[in-house]
């Protein structure tokens, strides 16, 4: 695998975002299939056909939305050696989307005088972030939902992410202090706010922070806060349970380049936490984006933070141009302008998405397979870009 820091979404399966000043729109133009100028249902579906051909994707769904109008396509199956189809509303692991979620959350409680982006991991969690060249007393919030805090990720220490090791530890349980001290073996990457790496670390930590502000556990106030005040049914944190609900199409792993897909549909996400444990359904995750980016979950101060971007560099490494705010990312279209989101991967999903707007429009795609591939998500970033710059 390229990079095993990206099982748990990071950028590069990912689809992402912006600056405060809302990129000016795209025309849409909507396209039945009738010859009509656009993009549309078979626009989209002949691009997701492509990928799952190209890429090797067992199954695949994406869902297309320009206000009020929503087009959703599948392609592939929901099982590998079958011809059963991709459920219409399957459920699947959100992986680091679930990172945008935290930072609304954080973002909500420093609206409400209850966190400050400048307080200090120490302030919240004194000696939790100490040792080995590392203190917490440096490092703030802000850092941590922006990843320029220079923690390392614990990601590439998790045994389920070698194959060898896969079936033997696919349920192993994690709690959030298990993670950090994985991360904290290693010595900081840079000074904290002197650079910019993707680190499930720091939203580890964030969750650990809101449950220390609200006596809650970081996803029930996500349910309190976003689940439930937008209606999203489908939308929960599994906790210590290992399965998904009915229906989901099975997931598949590539662990290295031209090797075997390892079903994966069952493990445990405690190794996700509020990094990425979220499990979801196109439709959940469509509206959180456009609500989101609508102005329904966070004031307009707390938005206009949340869009502020830094470089990503490391992003760079994909063929799209990526920046990042807190949670939530931009990257640039090859039309002009750029667009909002944050997609994320596990051991088997992947999703990637993009809005622009305001969340008015933008498209969502689910990938039931991870692909152990150099270009794993271009398609999908192509995708994305094709479909949010064609006009009449």
């Amino acid at each position: 695998m390229k990079h095993l820091r990206n099982t748990l979404g990071s950028v590069t399966a990912i689809v992402v975002a912006a600056t405060i000043a809302m990129p000016a729109s795209t025309a849409w133009a909507h396209s039945d299939g009738s010859g009509r100028s656009g993009y549309g249902r078979a626009d989209l579906q002949r691009g997701l056909d492509d990928m799952v051909r190209a890429d090797g994707v067992v199954g695949a769904q994406a869902t297309l939305v320009n206000g009020e109008h929503r087009t959703s396509v599948r392609s592939g199956t929901a099982e590998l050696g079958t011809g059963r189809p991709m459920p219409d509303h399957g459920y699947f692991r959100m992986g680091s989307n679930t990172k945008t979620f935290v930072s609304t959350v954080v973002l909500q409680l420093v609206g409400e005088g209850r966190i400050r982006l400048d307080d200090t991991v120490d302030h919240w969690l004194p000696g939790v972030v100490e040792g080995n060249g590392h203190d917490g007393g440096r490092i703030t919030v802000r850092q941590l939902l922006q990843h320029t805090s220079g923690l390392p990720d614990y990601i590439a220490k998790l045994p389920v992410l070698d194959e060898r090791k896969f079936q033997e530890h696919r349920f192993d349980q994690y709690a959030p202090r298990d993670l950090i001290r994985l991360a904290l073996r290693d010595k900081p990457l840079f000074e904290p706010g002197e650079g910019w790496s993707y680190s499930n670390t720091g939203y580890i930590l964030a969750g650990l922070i809101i449950q220390k502000a609200t006596g809650h556990h970081w996803s029930d106030e996500v349910r309190a806060r976003i689940i439930e005040p937008l209606g999203l049914k489908d939308t929960y944190s599994p906790g210590r349970r290992t399965g998904l609900p009915q229906p989901h199409a099975k997931a598949y792993q590539q662990f290295k380049p031209e090797g075997p897909l390892v079903e994966s549909t069952e493990l445990s996400m405690t190794w996700g936490g509020a990094a990425g444990d979220l499990i979801t359904t196109r439709n959940d995750l469509t509206l959180f984006w456009q609500k989101l980016l609508g102005g329904k979950l966070l004031a307009p101060r707390q938005m206009a933070q949340m869009l502020k971007t830094v470089p990503a560099p490391e992003e760079g490494e994909t063929s799209a141009k990526r920046e990042m705010g807190l949670g939530i990312f931009k990257t640039r279209l090859s039309c002009g302008g750029s667009y909002w989101g944050h997609g994320g991967t596990t051991l088997g999903h992947l999703n990637g998405n993009g809005f622009v707007d305001k969340g008015k429009k933008g498209v969502l795609v689910m990938r039931s397979t991870n692909v152990a591939a150099e270009d794993r998500d271009d398609r999908t970033d192509r995708l994305i870009d094709d479909a949010l710059c064609r006009t009449k």
